[in-house]
């Protein structure tokens, strides 16, 4: 369990913590899966707005259990493990039994703790698509590990979680609960925010949709992503379809019993098809071995294209949707930097609007001007005023020590805006390679696994087909 003065999570701060020099097994050559590693302060050529590595940090979620079994609280517990150099952990080898309410609490935290950051989402408790049966059928357990795998991946692809020290007791605390239930008793206190900012309602803030200066950076971000997604929505859509046409259906009963039903799919097709060459096979008494041959021959196709949708193309449409889920995270954090400028935005039109007012007043008070050279809303709101017997100077000069007040607060607000919405953007310039980097590493694995596993289809059908060839030359035919 962690000290009792040390606090599990690690304060927000806009700047990742500069990597120390050296450390206990840090290497110049070290790499680790799917980005650059780097313990160097300062690189030639290097990027403001790069990463900075402390190390690696390399996670699994494998053999799923299914605990308190034969009672109403069951459920499976994973064992999640790392290998790592990051001075934060205590160990090179930690690892711990988590469940995946545990995962849930994780997330929910690390995205309160670094809202400027990526945190991946974890895959829908009740949408595992593709499986059949209960939460506690291998088949559920399986791909729910899978999903919590990637999770956890993710987080170890980012500099700046891969640190925080939440993650660290996730896999190293023999005491878990007690720090969950600790932060569910005790959450982390928000900053403070300025008063003015308390003062002003959410509809002044949000009244405008749209930043009214837009950064052409983050434009064209925000087109990337809605391409890619574009992109990855078509390609799920796709290969769907494909899914439906080669393997669309089979009820609980055929799958157990390893025969799909009839139906208008390939691996129906081939088992029909199997079906009625075995039946001519009854009827050619001279070639019925052949014929039988080539029907099984037809049924281990039609198996072999039921097999390669369960290994290759479900687990392929798994990651494409997971692939969409994380961009929407990344949108989620383009989405977050754009209110912080049109926080600031909003909060410089009203510290503007406050001062023409203050301005006015000051004009009248001196004679310099009047209210009928001041507008038609300074005007009315002059007549207002008369007519609620708050015309007279008197007034005027208190209405302006509030205003000089209220512009001191504005002005401290506006500053402290500002500075926000520039370093929010600073750091989703650099969420921005992390998340490039990590989807790329992504990418190029869950391509590589769909290759790899047409490969074997399409070896594994030569073969079948191969061994049927000599067969059906053996055949005499008669002229």
């Amino acid at each position: 369990m962690l000290g009792d003065d040390e606090d599990v999570f690690d304060s927000v701060t806009w700047e990742s913590p500069s990597a120390p020099a050296a450390y206990e097994g840090a290497s110049a050559g070290l790499s680790g899966p799917g980005f650059r590693q780097s313990t160097a302060e300062s690189e030639d050529g290097r990027d403001p707005h790069d990463p900075k590595w402390e190390g690696y940090l390399i996670t699994s979620v494998k053999d799923p259990v299914k605990e308190l079994a034969e009672t109403k609280d069951a459920y499976v517990s994973y064992l999640v493990s790392a290998k790592t150099n990051l001075p934060i952990f205590s160990t090179p080898n930690p690892s711990a039994r988590r469940r995946f309410q545990d995962f849930v609490f994780l997330r929910t935290h690390l995205a309160k703790d670094f809202p400027a950051c990526v945190v991946p989402p974890l895959p829908d408790k009740h949408r595992l698509e593709y499986v059949t049966g209960d939460r506690f059928s291998p088949e559920f357990m399986e791909r729910r590990r899978l999903d919590l795998h990637r999770f956890l991946q993710r987080l170890a692809r980012h500099p700046t979680l891969q640190r925080s020290t939440l993650l660290r007791a996730f896999f190293e605390s023999t005491e878990w609960h007690v720090i969950m239930h600790q932060h569910v008793a005790h959450p982390p206190v928000p900053e403070q925010s300025s008063g003015v900012i308390d003062s002003i309602s959410d509809s002044l803030l949000n009244a405008f949709s749209r930043v009214r200066k837009p950064d052409e950076r983050f434009l064209a971000m925000r087109e990337s992503v809605d391409k890619f997604e574009e992109g990855v929505a078509l390609s799920e859509r796709l290969f769907n379809r494909v899914r439906n046409r080669t393997n669309v259906r089979a009820s609980s009963e055929a799958k157990r019993d390893g025969n799909p039903e009839p139906g208008e799919d390939l691996t129906g097709d081939y088992h029909d098809l199997a079906v009625a060459v075995q039946g001519l096979g009854f009827l050619e008494s001279g070639i019925t071995d052949p014929l039988n041959h080539f029907s099984n021959t037809l049924l281990e196709f039609s198996a072999l294209l039921r097999h390669t949708t369960q290994v290759t193309t479900d687990p392929f449409l798994v990651h494409l949707h997971s692939l969409l889920q994380y961009s929407h995270a990344n949108r989620a954090v383009l989405k977050l930097r754009d209110q912080k400028q049109m926080d600031f935005e909003e909060l410089s039109e009203y510290l503007s609007a406050v001062t023409a007012e203050r301005d006015r007043l000051a004009a009248v008070i001196s004679g310099r001007a009047g209210s009928t050279g001041l507008g038609l809303g300074a005007y009315i709101k002059d007549k207002v005023d008369a007519l609620r017997g708050q015309d007279d100077d008197r007034a005027r000069v208190e209405r302006m020590r509030k205003l000089d007040a209220k512009i001191k607060e504005l002005q401290d607000a506006v500053t402290t805006a500002h500075e926000t919405s520039d370093a929010f953007s600073d750091e989703t310039l650099r969420e921005q390679k992390i998340f490039q980097r990590a989807k790329e590493a992504e990418m190029k694995e869950m391509l590589g696994n769909y290759a790899d596993g047409q490969i074997e289809f399409y070896k594994a059908a030569m073969e079948e087909w191969e061994r049927i060839i000599p067969i059906i030359q053996r055949i005499r035919v008669d002229v």
